[in-house]
């Protein structure tokens, strides 16, 4: 079991950035895969960003590409998600997640572990 705990929302102008933090509990943290979604109201979870277990491999989705950097330390238990030049279409909570695989997942379902959320408001 594995438990995930985020940090480091909060409100930023547009243009600013911001990085969020995703600690996690539990054994054999470097097994996991892991993975930022973010919801805005109203609307779908949506794939963010995506690591496996070594940080050898990223995926982005394409609205957040050249923006964002998702990384992570083993040696820690943190997967970290820098957003630099952020818009106020990037305003949502965001929620960090895990699953055991030594690949990258973007589908949501496809997670075991999920994180309670960050709030991320940009305002223009």
């Amino acid at each position: 079991q594995v438990q995930l705990v985020e940090s480091g929302g909060g409100l930023v102008q547009a243009g600013g950035s911001l990085r969020l933090s995703c600690a996690a509990s539990g054994r054999s943290f470097s097994n996991y895969a892991m993975g930022w979604f973010r919801q805005a109201p109203g609307k779908e979870r949506e794939f963010v960003a995506t690591i496996n277990w070594s940080g050898s491999n990223t995926v982005y989705a394409d609205s957040v590409k050249g923006r964002f950097t998702i990384t992570r330390d083993n040696a820690k238990n943190i997967t970290y998600l820098q957003m630099d030049s952020l818009k106020p279409e990037d305003t949502a909570v965001y929620y960090c997640a895990g699953k055991m695989s030594t690949y990258t997942y973007t589908q949501s379902a496809s997670y075991d572990f999920w994180g309670q959320g960050t709030q991320v408001t940009v305002s223009s």
